[in-house]
């Protein structure tokens, strides 16, 4: 598995998504060895990594190369054995602005390589259906990053505000997403809830630095939580907030649509509009208890997700002839 994304912050950093995948296709018997670099836009970091990659594959111990995100392909390309790629939201649709959130050209440029690296691969897999339409030649399996339904669980709101040590007389609404990266929209998240605890005491809690295991104890401490991302592919922070049955007041952005279809006590705004969202979230904040969401992501446990991904591992072998492969790994 080649990856340019990788946790390396002490609290654990966004991609554990990367990380709950390797460890569930071990569980599932897969070998899987995990060759993490840091690409940082720069052309040297990755001609180092596809020194290193070819330096492992002449081990000649794998039958599969898995790539997370389109350009940590090119650390694997030519690739004598069958490529897996997995692109997961900005790789393809484009990364915005830090700060401004627009389209940036090395975003233009990250979503060309992304392409170009997908005509190359034997399967893709995108997390989101509406990433197809971006892949016009290339034909794409969607499978959705998967949850850790052990960790994401519903536990007693009281319980786990007391556990948080976060107040027990006001209503909590959570954040998750670092607040200084503009495609996030922390701003527009923080004026909604502004204008409802104009009528209502109303707190936003922000969910950012926060180790991994932490986050299922904030999302059964709080009451909603507030979803503003300008672009997204499928973002876990929704699957995993529906796990623990917490409520979610989101924008249409990704596959949300999807996830919150038919779930009761969750809220779809119409639009991006400050009064829009603090509309909805003022009527799930009085409406008060908890979604009923979990059945509706129970299909995306991490071992089936495991189980799909080997599906596609296989075909990728078939399409290159090695039916059985080596059985050795990934």
């Amino acid at each position: 598995m080649v990856t340019c994304e990788w946790p390396r912050d002490t609290w654990g950093g966004t991609a554990h998504f990367i990380v709950r995948q390797a460890e569930f296709l071990r569980a599932a018997g897969i070998e899987v060895d995990v060759h993490d670099f840091v690409g940082a836009r720069d052309p040297r970091n990755y001609l180092r990594a596809w020194r290193d990659v070819r330096r492992r594959l002449k081990t000649g111990r794998y039958d599969i190369v898995h790539a997370q995100f389109g350009q940590s392909a090119l650390a694997a390309l030519p690739c004598p054995l069958p490529l897996v790629v997995t692109l997961r939201g900005d790789d393809l649709l484009g990364a915005l602005h830090d700060t401004e959130g627009h389209m940036t050209p090395a975003g233009r440029l990250l979503s060309m390589v992304t392409k170009f690296t997908a005509r190359r691969a034997d399967a893709v897999i995108v997390v989101a259906e509406h990433m197809k339409s971006k892949l016009a030649d290339v034909n794409a399996d969607v499978i959705p990053s998967g949850l850790n339904l052990e960790l994401f669980r519903p536990m007693p709101q009281a319980e786990a505000r007391r556990a948080a040590d976060l107040p027990l007389d006001k209503k909590l609404v959570l954040f998750v997403g670092a607040p200084d990266l503009a495609r996030k929209r922390y701003g527009l998240a923080r004026e909604a809830v502004n204008r409802v605890a104009q009528r209502m005491p109303v707190e936003l809690l922000l969910g950012w630095g926060v180790p991994h295991a932490r986050m299922p104890l904030l999302m059964n401490a709080c009451d909603a939580l507030i979803f503003t991302s300008l672009q997204e592919g499928s973002p876990n922070a929704v699957k995993e907030a529906l796990a623990c049955n917490l409520p979610v007041v989101s924008v249409p952005v990704g596959d949300v649509a999807e996830r919150l279809g038919g779930v009761d006590g969750c809220e779809l705004c119409a639009d991006d509009k400050p009064d829009t969202i603090a509309a909805s979230l003022e009527r799930v904040l009085k409406r008060g208890g908890r979604a009923t969401s979990r059945q509706a992501v129970a299909h995306l446990d991490e071992k089936l997700i495991a189980q799909k991904v080997i599906g596609v591992y296989t075909r990728a072998l078939e399409r290159r002839g090695h039916a059985n492969g080596n059985g050795k790994g990934t």
